[in-house]
């Protein structure tokens, strides 16, 4: 049963639509591969970038010894989880902003402020190498 609203496919009539909508789903995809290759170090994805412009583009990939190891121990070379771009995205999303209400003397209005949580090192990592990116 699905929720009310729910419409698993998207119906555009007008051109101008279609083309807004090809146009954010072309964007998400240039923002995930960036995302990719700036956290390549964090991801089981393999380190040895070099070793892709020099193989066969016809011949099946091979992993290379460092992301074989990655794939093992499903840890990276520092001893910290390695992660698949989901469950990064996942951990990622555990960083919060919480807005909390103390109420004053007169009752008439709570005072508020935030608490943002602190990122462990590998998030703040990923945070690092988000930030470094340069379009």
């Amino acid at each position: 049963m699905r929720p009310a609203g729910f419409e698993p496919t998207t119906h555009h009539r007008l051109a101008d639509r279609v083309r807004a909508h090809i146009f954010l789903c072309m964007l998400a995809y240039y923002v995930e591969w960036h995302l990719r290759e700036a956290w390549r170090t964090l991801l089981f994805a393999d380190p040895d970038t070099e070793a892709k412009t020099m193989r066969d583009p016809v011949a099946p990939a091979q992993r290379s010894p460092a992301a074989q190891r990655k794939a093992a121990s499903h840890t990276l070379d520092d001893g910290t989880q390695a992660h698949s771009f989901a469950t990064l995205l996942a951990d990622l999303a555990t960083i919060v902003r919480n807005t909390c209400h103390a109420p004053n003397d007169t009752h008439s209005k709570a005072a508020a402020f935030h608490i943002t949580t602190t990122a462990n090192t590998q998030q703040q990592r990923a945070l690092d190498l988000a930030q470094a990116i340069h379009l």
